[in-house]
C-alpha cells in the first residue's frame, strides 16, 4: 500500500471504526496511534529512498553535463579542422546527452515533489499522535462512558420486552386499579345511612318550619285582640 493510500485508510477507516466498534477504548486508541506511527516509518523509509535516488541523480546529472561539456568541444575541434562530418558526429552525441539530462532533470523534480509531499505527510501524522497522545485520557473516559451507556441501554432495552417485564406491569396495573377501587369505597357512605341523613334532614326542615307557623299565628291572635 503507497504512503498516501496508507493515510487515508487511517484517517478515515479506522478512525471511523475507532467511533463505531469501540469496546475496548484503551486498545482501540494504542491501536490508533500504532497504525499512525507504522505509516510514519514507512513515509520516512520512502523518502529516505527518494532522498538516495536523488542523490544518484545528481551525480549523473553532473557526468552529463560533463559529456555534454566534452562533444561540444570536439565538434568546435573538429570545426577548426575542416571536419564537418566529425563535428555533426559530436553534435549528434551531444544532443543525445541533452535528452538524457532533459529526463533525468525531470526525475529530479519528481523526487523533489514527492519528498515534499512525504515530508508534509509526517508532519501531519506527527501532529494527529501528538493531538490524540493529548487528548487520551479524556478520549478513554468518553469511550468508556459511551461502551457503558451502550451496554446499559441493551440492558433496559431487553428488559422491557421480556415477558417477566410485561408481567410485572401487568401487576402493577391491577393493584394501581385496587388501590384506586379501595379509595373511592372509602369515601362512599352506605345507602342505608344516606338515608337515614337524608330523613333527619327532611324532619328537622318541618320542625323549624311548623314552629315558625305556630309563632306567626299566635302573633296575629294577639294582635287581633
Amino acid at each position: 500500500m503507497k504512503p498516501a493510500s496508507r493515510i487515508k485508510h487511517i484517517t478515515q477507516a479506522n478512525i471511523n471504526a475507532f467511533l463505531d466498534k469501540m469496546e475496548k477504548p484503551e486498545k482501540m486508541i494504542s491501536m490508533m496511534i500504532q497504525e499512525m506511527e507504522d505509516a510514519i516509518i514507512d513515509l520516512k523509509t520512502s523518502v529516505a529512498a527518494r532522498a538516495e535516488a536523488k542523490h544518484q541523480a545528481e551525480i549523473e546529472r553532473k557526468l552529463i553535463m560533463q559529456k555534454i561539456s566534452r562533444w561540444e568541444e570536439r565538434a568546435v575541434t573538429a570545426v577548426k579542422s575542416s571536419r564537418d562530418d566529425l563535428a555533426k558526429e559530436a553534435l549528434v552525441e551531444k544532443k543525445r546527452y541533452e535528452k538524457n539530462l532533459e529526463i533525468l532533470m525531470n526525475d529530479i523534480s519528481q523526487y523533489e515533489k514527492l519528498n515534499d509531499q512525504g515530508q508534509t505527510s509526517i508532519t501531519e501524522l506527527e501532529e494527529k499522535i501528538e493531538l490524540v497522545r493529548q487528548r487520551q485520557r479524556l478520549l478513554l473516559q468518553r469511550g468508556i462512558h459511551a461502551v457503558e451507556k451502550k451496554k446499559a441501554n441493551e440492558i433496559l432495552r431487553n428488559a422491557e420486552s421480556s415477558e417477566a417485564y410485561r408481567r410485572f406491569l401487568e401487576l402493577e396495573a391491577k393493584i394501581e386499579k385496587i388501590e384506586a377501587e379501595a379509595e373511592v369505597a372509602g369515601f362512599s357512605a352506605p345507602a342505608e345511612s344516606e338515608d337515614s341523613f337524608v330523613k333527619m334532614e327532611t324532619d328537622n326542615a318541618v320542625e323549624q318550619e311548623l314552629t315558625l307557623l305556630k309563632k306567626n299565628m299566635q302573633n296575629e291572635s294577639t294582635d287581633k285582640e
